[in-house]
């Protein structure tokens, strides 16, 4: 099975060779797993991603946020400049890897996590540029959340994340408040779903947040509840982490993603993960994807 490790608060799951040459955690490794997002709401899994088709990756999407930096106010940032929200380059088939993209290892923990097989309705990044202030603290999902798991965020880093280039803040555990009366700004704002002050000084007592250290090659799986800040990057190496959500099965999500048809093979081909997708064989600009509230996580009545 995999050794586990914890920093002061994250889990670590380290996988032995057979759960990395097979994909797939033994028994004892899906419990430590899903103990800690149940507990936690957040969870790492060590040197499972293709360091090699991350940094290909990232070569190209490096390029891509510049272009978008460029846009300034017109760009597509979230909270406030530092922070753009950037879709990947969707018609380049080879810089969409399984172990990037639709990782098994992910889709095992989530379809347990979740009851079921998954949908993934949502592909993008967060690219923290050079900056002196970072994100409010806030949940992702701005509405009163259901009292169970029913999304998963999934994160790549394309570079190994520290505190000096902007890592995410979690506040472990806040998951469990699923009280629309602990936000700020509603849904379809720029800056919705922000915690409030007070709610956050009297958790800190509790248990402080933690800005990590995660190594290239990692998944982050994220309860979408949980509390959390996209902190400055205080260096000139644009830090990029990907995104992915993967929803309940029984989660009346409204997502649809339109992707280029050349993908379907590497996207579709996991049996624990269904995809949200209309299929085409247009080109899509990617460079003029949706960002902030243009996405609606909440489910239908």
């Amino acid at each position: 099975m995999a050794t586990t490790a914890k920093s002061p608060s994250i889990v670590t799951l380290r996988l032995s060779e057979a759960e990395r040459s097979t994909y797939r955690l033994s028994q004892r490794s899906l419990q430590t797993a899903l103990e800690a997002m149940h507990r936690d709401g957040v969870l790492v899994i060590e040197d499972i991603v293709d360091k090699k088709a991350i940094d290909r990756l990232n070569e190209r999407m490096k390029k891509d946020a510049i272009t978008l930096m460029e846009r300034g106010e017109d760009g597509p940032f979230n909270y406030n400049l530092g922070n753009l929200q950037q879709s990947p380059p969707y018609n380049d088939s080879e810089l969409f890897p399984p172990s990037i993209f639709s990782n098994p290892i992910a889709s095992q923990i989530t379809s347990s996590l979740l009851g079921g097989k998954p949908t993934m309705s949502f592909i993008s990044s967060n690219a923290a540029v050079k900056a002196e202030v970072g994100q409010p603290v806030h949940a992702d999902a701005d509405f009163a959340h259901p009292s169970i798991p029913f999304a998963t965020v999934v994160n790549v880093g394309l570079i190994d994340m520290m505190p000096e280039n902007g890592s995410t803040q979690v506040w472990l555990g806040t998951h469990k408040d699923t009280s629309i009366e602990s936000q700020e700004g509603a849904h379809g704002e720029r800056a919705s779903g922000r915690i409030k002050l007070g709610l956050l000084e009297r958790r800190k007592e509790i248990s402080p947040p933690i800005q990590p250290f995660i190594s290239k090659g990692s998944l982050v799986l994220r309860d979408l509840r949980l509390w959390h800040a996209g902190m400055p990057n205080k260096t000139y190496d644009i830090r990029i982490m990907l995104a992915m959500i993967h929803f309940a099965p029984w989660y009346r999500q409204r997502m649809t993603m339109k992707l280029p048809r050349s993908l379907r093979p590497t996207l579709d081909g996991n049996d624990h993960l269904n995809i949200a997708a209309n299929w085409t064989d247009e080109k899509i600009d990617h460079l003029a994807g949706a960002f902030g509230n243009a996405f609606d996580f909440n489910q239908d009545p």
